[in-house]
């Protein structure tokens, strides 16, 4: 009997200390509206002065214990951490995961850009359908304000921190994950990077340790991306866009998850949109509004939902989940559903 990997338990967390676009007005030549018109964020959660994608990481996990209890965590043998901001580049912040929560298991951290945690979802799959792990924690932690030339307004107003996290283990169908597809162009690695060891790319592209965005070739690449990736993941699901019950794509920018939507045929009600709450968590963002999704009562058992991110690289990443066959409870809890002070607006350009 072939075995399924689904996903049974999720968790999230976004730090506590939040900035406003008016707060961005203050610091540079930018305002609420100009931001709001070009990428549809009014303000993101910024990781304090002391706090790490470790830090975030912990609390995403303890976030997933708190709605599905200790026992989600159990038998848990291998600790995936996508992120492109690690506490260090060793040890792996999935060991430091693996310890403070005490799991017999490997540990090894992703980098993949913002479509890490989908790369990790596959990785988890493989893992588990192949026998390799009976149980595996997925998570994806960003801290990228850590990394942001706050004089640069092509990247200060997009990008927030948090994380997420989720159990991926056997699941009896019609649950599960249907293959994954995963991508990249190397070729357009100088439209969006963040430097550490190197001081160049091999074009010869200058790296600062800073993010850095050439922002019209990353939304001309997104936009293409999310409309091909998309139908290859329905594609490979054996579905078509009619069966999908919920797009939960990369937030990263409303006009690229509109123009997704419109391609899809999706109802606005058919797509979860957090990027106005949180900016562009990069890692983090779909478990995050999958987490609020979940919270909003929109995701309920045999729900096909379909995910999709891109990011440096460039890479991209997607891929169709039919929800549910856990043994843990629904996770839910409950909130009141985040509403705007004005509907989003959309032209100018990126």
């Amino acid at each position: 009997m072939t075995t399924r990997a689904g996903i049974t338990a999720l968790g999230a967390y976004a730090p506590s200390t939040v900035l406003e676009n008016a707060d961005l007005e203050k610091r540079m030549d930018t305002s609420d509206a100009w931001i709001r018109t070009r990428t549809g964020i009014r303000r993101r959660h910024v990781a304090a002065e002391d706090e790490f994608t470790s830090d975030l990481a912990f609390r995403a996990v303890e976030d997933l214990v708190d709605r599905f209890g200790p026992e989600a965590l159990d038998g848990v043998d291998m600790v995936i951490v996508a992120t492109n901001t690690p506490d260090a580049l060793f040890p792996a912040t999935a060991a430091l995961v693996q310890h403070r929560f005490g799991l017999k298991a490997g540990a090894f951290d992703l980098l993949a850009a913002c479509p890490g945690w989908l790369y990790a979802l596959s990785v988890a799959k493989a893992y588990v359908e192949s026998g390799q792990s009976k149980k595996v924690l997925a998570i994806g932690a960003e801290a990228l304000t850590k990394l942001i030339d706050w004089e640069d307004r092509s990247t200060a107003v997009l990008f927030g921190d948090g994380g997420g996290a989720a159990v991926i283990e056997p699941v009896d169908a019609p649950y599960g994950l249907a293959p994954m597809v995963l991508g990249a162009d190397g070729g357009g690695a100088q439209h969006l990077h963040a430097g550490a060891i190197g001081r160049c790319l091999p074009d010869g592209t200058k790296l600062d340790g800073k993010v850095r965005m050439n922002g019209r070739e990353v939304f001309k690449f997104a936009v293409r991306v999310m409309d091909t990736a998309t139908i290859e993941a329905i594609d490979a699901a054996g579905l078509t866009p009619d069966d999908i019950g919920l797009f939960v794509p990369h937030q990263a920018n409303f006009r690229i998850i509109d123009a997704a939507r419109e391609r899809l045929g999706l109802h606005p009600d058919r797509v979860v949109v957090t990027v106005d709450e949180y900016g562009n968590n990069s890692t983090a963002s779909i478990p995050l509004a999958l987490t609020h999704a979940l919270d909003e009562g929109r995701i309920a058992d045999g729900d096909r939902l379909l995910m999709v991110a891109f990011g440096g690289g460039l890479s991209w990443a997607a891929g169709v989940v039919v929800w549910g066959g856990g043994r843990y409870g629904d996770g839910r809890r409950p909130t009141a559903a985040r509403t705007s002070a004005a509907p989003l607006e959309l032209g100018g350009t990126t």
